[in-house]
């Protein structure tokens, strides 16, 4: 049987980690994932939590690269316990993940170990949960990897100078940090200050003139995706105006639903970059 890169790492592991057996808890720090337990009398050895990362998932015909939450837990059998079968120990996760609409992608193993990769949808319309489970020595240690697929949290934001800048060079600015209500044209309120640098780029430049431009991702259809993309074009318009006091004529607004995607809508990272409002330099 050919070895996974995840069977390795648990061999390697399992190796490495020889504990007295009073010693055999928890590693400081470690707990469970919130949607997935462990087989019965393993503890884990290692823990790993990130709230944005990306793994690349075994498949049968190569790897798929995921990016969202990502999580690692690594375990092994206490001593003097049962060791369960390495198909055991996948078909458990795979039955978890099968009764809440779960699709099996990879499944090998043999008395050695071996590797299950599968795939679930995320609670209340939340990114799509990936798994990895990978066996090692006939059982005796597992690892899990698991992603939850999500966007990236934008830290790092335009100044208004740096606004001003790329709508010289390049005539628009994308802005993926202006957050709206699922389904709806109300400005979520994280999305203020992103907002008010644009008010601030406008009164710095009063003879600036710009396109709002909503965009949105495929969810819904062509028609009420145009009109929403519209709706949210026109409320960023009203902030600036209401908030910055910026005359009207100086925004004009545009909105053009699911037309021009930048990113694959079949991926929850894909759909949140097509959800976006672009500022583009009209005089």
């Amino acid at each position: 049987m050919k070895f996974s890169r995840s069977i390795v790492a648990a061999v390697c592991l399992l190796a490495a980690a020889v504990a007295p057996a009073a010693a055999q808890e928890d590693e400081e720090g470690c707990k469970d994932h919130p949607m997935f337990s462990r087989m019965p009398d393993f503890y884990i050895t290692s823990c790993e939590e990130q709230e944005f990362s990306a793994f690349e998932f075994e498949l049968s015909d190569g790897y798929q690269n995921v990016e969202g939450h990502y999580w690692k837990l690594d375990f092994q059998i206490k001593e003097g316990a049962k060791t369960p079968g390495p198909l055991q120990i996948g078909r458990n996760y795979w039955n978890a993940m099968a009764s809440k609409g779960g699709a099996r992608l990879v499944e090998a193993f043999d008395s050695s170990g071996g590797t299950l990769v599968a795939r679930m949808p995320g609670p209340k319309g939340s990114g799509t949960i990936w798994i990895q489970v990978g066996v090692a020595y006939s059982g005796e240690a597992y690892s899990l990897h698991v992603v939850q697929e999500a966007a990236m949290r934008q830290d790092v934001e335009f100044t208004a100078a740096g606004l001003a800048d790329a709508l010289a060079r390049t005539g628009s600015v994308t802005l993926n940090n202006i957050l709206f209500d699922t389904g709806k044209a109300t400005i979520k309120v994280e999305s203020e200050g992103p907002l008010d640098t644009i008010v601030e780029l406008l009164k710095g430049d009063p003879a600036l003139k710009l396109e709002v431009q909503g965009h949105t991702d495929n969810t819904g259809t062509k028609d009420g995706n145009l009109k929403l993309s519209k709706d949210r074009a026109e409320a960023v318009k009203a902030y600036l105006v209401q908030k910055g006091g910026i005359l009207a004529d100086c925004l004009t607004t545009a909105g053009l639903g699911d037309t021009q995607p930048v990113a694959d809508n079949g991926t929850e990272e894909g759909r949140a970059q097509n959800r976006r409002v672009v500022l583009v330099r009209k005089g």
